[in-house]
């Protein structure tokens, strides 16, 4: 089936494109036009034969979104998530790619699960996964994975995600090993020594409650070491989920100075504080933590001056039985797929963001860091575009999500702008609350 896409706004930041009302025409599952007024005879198929034209009028199409850090917890967690769920959610948020990180049992470090992993994914047929392996073995921290290995097995970046690498001698070789394969190091920057036994942010929230804090200094350090490791080895680094004032500091230092760094946030850090604990609602526990309203500030000023380059979700689904327990014993993770899309277009509401700067940071950028097709809505891609409808209100009923994990400190959130239809490779694989997929 060809489409003819009508009437949206399109915005295309890898082109500088954000006007309409245009028309997009895919054949083949490819972009074969964007053009205004194009007529279903222009299509390759005669008088419109196995062309399905759309009125999009008022919606905003865009290249499909790309979640550069979600977990899809196949194999060895399915009771959290699998690819199959995790992919539906995916779509259902507007993303036609995901990178998903090596935490599962058995850890992938090794071209056996990394191969598994894209298998299934094929299997589904709903969503791009590109799998992400472990810098180290079983992601203990003491040897490096054979990273060639797992580049030719599929693996598009290496990260030890949820535990950090605490020994900066293993760091510098990964950052150097990866450069060599012209491949991102993805690090999860957590001092060991001075976040233990946390379980939120270290401040006057943590102190009312009676929980044990993490302090902001646990990130940042780690921040530090692995932009200095950077800037020695001349290899980029990417940091992970950055939560702190502090950390986006060390950033746009580091930027100005000409460092190779990159660096992500996801919603809830420019969304909630450490405040939405006051109820111990164990939804909101993430690490690193929810910090205070000063971190969030920070996190705006950030993706607003181009310091902070990637939004990703760092979806993390749970099980009930992860997440209905005492605080301290709670996993921590949110399931952000499908809120992701919705809150970053808030940043565009509060005018800290354009929409145009809001879908480079969930397309373009992630295309370019991780060295993956995608990103761009130019003659001749794949046909992977997402169509938004801006104003459509929605409320989030966790019981209703497509994930697995119905962990969400969203419920109940009346949220605007969802996706609508998410296109991966020229054919339709969400469309107004229907997955289409091969199970």
């Amino acid at each position: 089936m060809d489409y003819l896409l009508k009437g949206a706004r399109i915005v295309d930041p890898a082109r500088q494109l954000d006007c309409g009302p245009l028309d997009i025409l895919v054949e083949n599952g490819r972009i074969a036009r964007v053009a205004e007024g194009i007529s279903p005879a222009a299509g390759r198929r005669a008088k419109g034969e196995g062309l399905e034209s759309l009125d999009l009028s008022g919606m905003v199409i865009t290249p499909g979104l790309i979640d550069m850090h979600t977990h899809l917890r196949e194999p060895g967690f399915e009771y959290k998530e699998t690819i199959w769920t995790g992919s539906q959610a995916a779509v259902a948020g507007g993303f036609a790619a995901v990178a998903c990180m090596p935490n599962t049992c058995p850890v992938n470090d090794n071209r056996a699960v990394t191969e598994f992993i894209k298998r299934k994914a094929q299997e589904c047929g709903l969503v791009r996964v590109y799998p992400i392996a472990a810098i180290t073995t079983a992601s203990k921290g003491a040897q490096l994975a054979e990273f060639a290995d797992l580049r030719d097995a599929g693996a598009v970046a290496f990260s030890d995600d949820g535990k950090p690498v605490m020994d900066a001698g293993i760091m510098r070789r990964a950052l150097e090993y990866a450069a060599s394969l012209r491949m991102p190091v993805i690090s999860h920057c957590e001092d060991l020594n001075l976040s233990a036994g946390g379980v939120m942010n270290e401040g006057s929230a943590a102190t009312r409650l009676g929980l044990s804090g993490i302090p902001g200094s646990a990130e940042d350090a780690m921040v530090a070491r692995d932009i200095i490791l950077a800037d020695y080895t001349g290899t980029p680094v990417h940091i992970a989920h950055v939560s702190t004032k502090e950390a986006v500091s060390l950033v746009r230092e580091a930027k100005k100075r000409g460092i190779a760094v990159t660096a992500e946030t996801a919603p809830h850090y420019f969304t909630l504080t450490d405040e939405y604990l006051e109820n111990y609602d164990t939804n909101g526990k993430v690490n690193p933590p929810l910090r205070s309203a000063d971190d969030v500030g920070a996190i705006k000023e950030g993706l607003k001056d181009g310091t902070i380059d990637v939004i990703a979700s760092d979806h993390a689904p749970h099980g009930r039985t992860d997440k209905e327990v005492e605080f301290d014993y709670a996993s921590f993770g949110i399931s952000g797929l499908e809120t992701s899309l919705a809150l970053g277009l808030g940043l565009v509401e509060e005018g800290v963001l354009t929409l145009s700067q809001l879908i480079a940071k969930m397309t373009t950028m992630p295309a370019r860091i991780l060295h993956i097709p995608g990103g761009t809505l130019e003659v001749g891609a794949p046909a992977d575009l997402t169509v938004i409808d801006p104003a459509k209100s929605w409320r989030v009923v966790p019981a209703a999500l497509y994930s697995r994990g119905k962990n969400t400190p969203f419920a109940g959130w009346e949220l605007r702008g969802k996706a609508i239809l998410t296109m991966v490779d020229g054919q339709i694989r969400y469309r107004e609350g229907q997955v289409n997929g091969s199970l």
